[in-house]
């Protein structure tokens, strides 16, 4: 890796050579060096590119990450670990803000009520949700009601209600202001392990070991649709923008595309040979990404349902990937303890971002795109800069 430093200093040298030697009757020699020169500062200030480096690994966990999550802003993010805790860091510094304790085991799901930033939630085996002040750590409120894991959790856009997603095959609408709940949320069979709300945070879905995703009413608590049609177990699933399409991702090898007026199946994208783990869009939902247990992700168009690219390169199974908000890019976290960088239009990988010493379970873009949170079995997160 190139000492940022160092090549600075070569690059002032370089200058005082190029500037002495103008003057001179063999300036000529130079009009190629003084080429090069003005090309290298261009490449350097635009950051062609796009490589990113290890800005700093950090070890304050004593057990496995979780979870990790940025604000909207991007200067903080947290993670979430089998240690019982969640810790919030500076992402500039790479420093330790705050230890959120409380919880009486491990603390699985992790959010920041984003976009505005100022609350924490967490979501723990001890069956609880904890909501916290996010520049204080205070402790606002302890959600209890769940009978079993909370393993998925969410606040809506506006920050005003929570979901949480459980074990106990149930999921519940909490009042963030309150602490109380307001709907639980029953009809699924098996656990529940993804949710998401839509944008105005009216609905919301939940994906369950029972194969299906349930839309919900979130003002009276209503079951709107139930989306069938997989063979085994929801793994993952989300809203796009606009909020007329969902997606889900199943242990079945498939990704099924939703109309949410209706409840059909638009799509079903296959070619996956083993367990769909994950599956996002982007921004715009024009375009979304399955992560599986096969190691290749698969990039689709949503409206067509045709397959774009296969990211093929990781060597163990890829447990989430995202797009950086630009929808340029991808982010891979895999068990072959490497992240991975793909571009979107090619799939080409970009970049493998090596140095874990065990699974990567987690991954995060900032909003800019220029920062990459990873979180590892190995009890470190690290932070990568552009």
């Amino acid at each position: 890796m190139i000492d940022c430093g160092l090549l600075v200093g070569w690059l002032v040298g370089l200058a005082i050579i190029i500037q002495s030697a103008m003057f001179t009757p063999d300036a000529y020699k130079y009009n190629s060096l003084c080429l090069d020169y003005v090309e290298l500062i261009e490449k350097l200030e635009n950051n062609e590119s796009n490589d990113y480096f290890l800005f700093k690994i950090l070890r304050a966990h004593i057990l496995p990450l979780t979870n990790c999550a940025f604000n909207k802003s991007g200067d903080k993010f947290i993670t979430g670990s089998y240690d019982r805790t969640c810790k919030v860091w500076n992402t500039l510094t790479g420093d330790e803000l705050l230890t959120l304790e409380g919880h009486r085991n491990v603390v699985y799901a992790i959010a920041f009520n984003n976009p505005y930033g100022d609350k924490i939630i967490t979501g723990s085996f001890d069956k609880t949700c904890k909501i916290w002040n996010a520049e204080t750590g205070q402790l606002y409120h302890t959600y209890r009601g769940h009978a079993t894991e909370i393993v998925c959790l969410q606040f809506n856009p506006q920050g005003t209600v929570i979901a949480t997603g459980s074990m106990d095959n149930t999921s519940r609408i909490w009042d963030v202001e309150s602490g109380e709940c307001l709907h639980t949320l029953l009809g699924h069979t098996a656990e529940i392990v993804s949710l998401d709300f839509d944008t105005q945070g009216q609905r919301l879905i939940t994906g369950s070991f029972d194969n299906t995703v349930k839309v919900w009413d979130v003002r009276n608590g209503r079951c709107i649709h139930t989306l069938t049609g997989h063979q085994g177990e929801i793994s993952s699933c989300q809203f796009n923008y606009a909020s007329d399409v969902c997606i889900s991702g199943s242990i079945d090898r498939s990704c099924k595309v939703w109309d949410m007026q209706s409840g059909q199946c638009i799509h079903t994208l296959r070619g996956h040979n083993d367990e769909i783990l994950d599956v996002s869009f982007n921004t715009t939902g024009s375009k979304l990404v399955t992560a599986s247990a096969d190691g290749n992700a698969r990039v689709y168009n949503t409206m067509t349902g045709a397959c774009l690219n296969v990211l093929a390169g990781h060597e163990g199974e890829i447990s989430k990937a995202n797009f950086n908000p630009q929808g340029s890019r991808i982010l891979s976290a895999s068990a072959d303890k490497t992240a991975r960088l793909w571009d979107v239009e090619s799939g080409e990988c970009l970049q493998v971002l090596e140095g874990h010493t065990d699974e990567i379970f987690s991954c995060a873009f900032n909003y800019e795109g220029d920062t990459i949170i990873t979180g590892s079995k190995d009890n470190t997160c690290r932070i990568w800069k552009c």
